[in-house]
């Protein structure tokens, strides 16, 4: 665990140090290797394999050579694979980046411009320049580029920070999966909504602890009680709700004169506050698991 902390630390630093780094990022291969996989580019759906065995097969491939390189020299070379793996799937695009140039945007055009950046989905709708979608879409983002990786990573190691990006690309990357049918896109979207349920509701829980509790507990119990499929469902809409619950709260409660929570400017430089602070937590979780494992 401490080395997972190491690496964790490593990535996150070099991402805010080095945001220029994401363009290491590619996963235009992705692309190509599905048009090869048989039965996606084939009319010949007989000889087809299931698009969701691709993922697995690199998941295991990479959990392969994540076991070798453990063995070699004191692990230190399975240490710099996982930072890199890690690297490589936190993202693609700096978060902080992103809000940053709409915050500082010189004019409106230039500005709705740079909050298309901040979609989590880059097929969605154009995201229009409003305080509740500007909340959202960062949240729902956070939860994509940095929460969901980061669970998973913690979790099943390199093998799982793969996973869990390469599914979420084949689900909601257009351009890589354009040549799938409406089956595939169904499925791959019900694993990546499956991957994201865990993550969704610790993101969820650390933002009530960070925020204003009982506005966010409210709106979950609330949005809950509105829909169908209760705390199990795959729907993750709750997320977008909470954050603007608690981020309202948070603006509302502010410094004694910036209290306007329809200002998209004000509203989205608090939820990157509250999104640092949930992050700030979870390596304070995983911190403190570290120390007690020493402990003992």
């Amino acid at each position: 665990m401490a080395t997972t902390l190491l690496a964790i630390l490593i990535v996150v630093a070099a991402s805010l140090a080095l945001p220029d780094l994401y363009r290491l990022r590619d996963f235009s291969w992705l692309r190509v290797w599905l048009r090869r996989w048989p039965g996606v580019a084939d009319a010949d759906h007989d000889q087809a394999w299931p698009v969701i065995l691709l993922p697995i097969l690199l998941v295991v491939a990479c959990a392969l050579v994540q076991l070798a390189l453990d063995r070699v020299l004191f692990g230190l070379p399975g240490f710099a694979f996982a930072v890199a793996v890690l690297f490589w799937c936190w993202g693609p695009r700096d978060l902080d980046a992103d809000i940053e140039a709409v915050l500082k945007a010189p004019d409106g055009e230039r500005r709705r411009a740079a909050v298309q950046a901040l979609r989590p989905d880059p097929a969605s709708m154009p995201l229009p320049f409003e305080a509740a979608a500007l909340v959202e879409a960062s949240f729902m983002s956070a939860l994509s580029r940095w929460f969901g990786v980061l669970f998973w990573f913690v979790l099943l190691g390199p093998a799982g920070a793969l996973g869990y990006r390469l599914v979420q690309l084949l689900a909601r990357q257009a351009a890589i999966g354009e040549e799938l049918d409406p089956a595939e896109r169904r499925q791959l979207d019900a694993a990546a909504r499956v991957l994201d349920w865990a993550p969704a509701h610790l993101v969820a829980l650390t933002l009530a602890l960070v925020s204003d509790f009982d506005a966010v507990i409210r709106t979950w119990r609330n949005w809950h009680a509105a829909h169908a499929g209760g705390w199990l469902s795959l729907d993750l809409g709750f997320l977008g709700a909470l954050a603007r619950a608690g981020v309202d709260a948070e603006v509302e409660a502010g410094d004694g004169y910036a209290t306007d929570a329809a200002n998209p400017l004000l509203e989205l430089a608090d939820a990157r506050t509250v999104l640092r602070r949930i992050l700030v937590v979870w390596l304070a979780v995983l911190a403190l698991v570290v120390i007690s494992g020493l402990v003992h």
